[in-house]
């Protein structure tokens, strides 16, 4: 037998493969366990597909999700909400005459009117729920409280065709 000889060789590819095999699933543990500390998510949490958030300018459900997303930032700061951008947001996003309206429902029920509750949702999401006469319709399902105690409520914002938020609903209009 020769020193090319398949018989030969044999041995030290099994070892070389079986060491990149070792070496591989160690240096993928010691990633995950890096990712994972930095993260600080819970465990179930990390085995999930990485998430992502697409939106499109213009689109009644990427509007209402960005708007959404900021007025929750800036509101869930609870030692120091930033104010004047929740104020902003809601200059720039509702009309003017559903600004008097949520006003006046904000005076009367005691509560924030964009989120429909005194505190901030821990979780959000936004759902299209299709045209309603010469606006569209987004459902935005808020998540308060963790764990076990969580409560649901569900908005329907109605988006005029300029996508200014025009209404926030319990009910739909459809």
């Amino acid at each position: 037998m020769n020193s090319t000889s398949p018989v030969r060789r044999r041995p030290g590819r099994l070892a070389a493969v079986a060491a990149g095999v070792v070496l591989a699933v160690g240096l993928g543990v010691s990633t995950q366990v890096s990712a994972q500390a930095s993260a600080q998510v819970p465990a179930k949490a990390s085995t999930a597909a990485p998430q992502s958030v697409s939106g499109t300018p213009g689109q009644a459900v990427t509007r209402i999700a960005d708007f959404y997303g900021a007025y929750i930032d800036a509101k869930s700061d609870y030692t120091d909400p930033d104010v004047t951008l929740a104020k902003a947001l809601r200059k720039h996003y509702l009309t003017p005459d559903f600004a008097t309206r949520l006003a006046t429902w904000e005076e009367t029920n005691a509560m924030d009117g964009v989120l429909r509750a005194q505190n901030v949702p821990s979780q959000w999401t936004v759902t299209d729920n299709g045209t309603v006469g010469n606006g569209h319709e987004v459902v935005v399902t808020l998540t308060f409280g963790s764990g076990e105690t969580t409560q649901k409520t569900k908005l329907f914002v109605l988006v005029e065709r300029y996508n200014r938020i025009a209404d926030i609903e319990t009910t739909s209009a459809r």
